[in-house]
């Protein structure tokens, strides 16, 4: 929807992190710098093996914690199925790479303890910001950023603000549908409303809410319109079609086209986000600095020239 401004994410990374330890290791046992357990080694161990690469093993009782959480049986073969097909591939992976790729035991060490520390260092921050992270936006700092921030925001689908009713063809309620929709006003709104909540197979009449046209439109015969922007030009607000068993009505009350500015309604929990997301980032830079100038204060570092 918008030309989004990159956003750094303090969380996004542990993944990665994670299986590049789990790899690493790996790829040091197969190098031989560790021992790796062998089917020999692990003789007292009485839970089968239910899957092995050369002589390392995956064993039923490591699979515990995987379908721990699994509401039925199906869904606890389904987890361990997956979970065995992910831990031959990785394995075959460090093989692969073992053989291919000479690593220095120095390097891969100090490597690991580096992702060891990152890894810290996150679960540091991520309690840091939970714990003093303000989640609440104000209207005045979504406005503010909205209007400083205008022209990155480009609609890529059409959005409109409209009342929708799907109404049996049957129904002598079909004009008073009709001539409901053509009338202002709040005493129109809420007779409107009564009779769409009594006689109508579906509505939508949450007119102050800008919605994708597209997802209005869904399951009627306008969804196979092809000339939507010439639809909603004509200059009439009520568009009315129908199919063998139904009259759909559509009042269009304001529309967006496709390329133009969004109305910040549109885009408000968009832009909350954002704001939210700049927030974990300061909090992670204060949290920074806040350590940086006590250890200097009490001479914890030094820094030679």
């Amino acid at each position: 929807m918008k030309k989004r401004e990159s956003k750094i994410s303090l969380l996004g990374s542990t993944s990665s992190v994670v299986l590049f330890l789990f790899m690493a290791a790996g790829v040091v046992s197969s190098c031989g710098f560790f021992k790796v357990k062998s089917e020999e080694d692990t003789a007292a161990n009485s839970s089968p093996a239910v899957a092995s690469v050369d002589d390392i093993y995956l064993r039923q009782s490591d699979l515990d914690f995987v379908t721990r959480e699994a509401t039925s049986a199906s869904d606890s073969t389904d987890l361990a199925n997956r979970y065995v097909q992910s831990w031959v591939k990785k394995h075959l992976m460090i093989k692969e790479a073992s053989q291919k790729v000479s690593v220095s035991k120095a390097e891969l060490d100090k490597k690991l303890l580096d992702y060891k520390y990152a890894l810290i260092v996150y679960e540091y921050e991520k309690a840091y910001i939970e714990e003093n992270l303000n989640r609440e936006v104000s209207d005045e700092e979504v406005n503010a950023y909205y209007e400083e921030n205008i022209h990155n925001f480009t609609l890529k689908e059409i959005i409109v603000r409209a009342n929708f009713i799907k109404m049996n063809k049957s129904l002598p309620q079909n004009n008073q549908a009709n001539r409901l929709l053509n009338q202002s006003g709040e005493a129109a709104k809420l007779e409107l409303r009564e009779l769409a909540i009594k006689s109508a197979a579906n509505y939508f009449l949450e007119d102050s809410t800008w919605v994708k046209f597209d997802e209005i439109i869904t399951n009627t015969p306008l969804a196979e319109n092809q000339n939507k922007v010439q639809l909603l030009t004509r200059g009439k607000p009520l568009i009315k079609v129908e199919d063998d068993q139904y009259n759909y009505y559509f009042k269009v009350l304001e529309y967006k086209l496709r390329d133009q500015v969004p109305p910040v309604e549109f885009v408000r929990d968009e832009i909350s986000k954002i704001i939210v997301n700049k927030r974990k980032v300061n909090l992670a830079e204060d949290l920074q600095n806040e350590v940086y100038s006590r250890a200097k204060g009490n001479n914890e570092f030094k820094i030679y020239e």
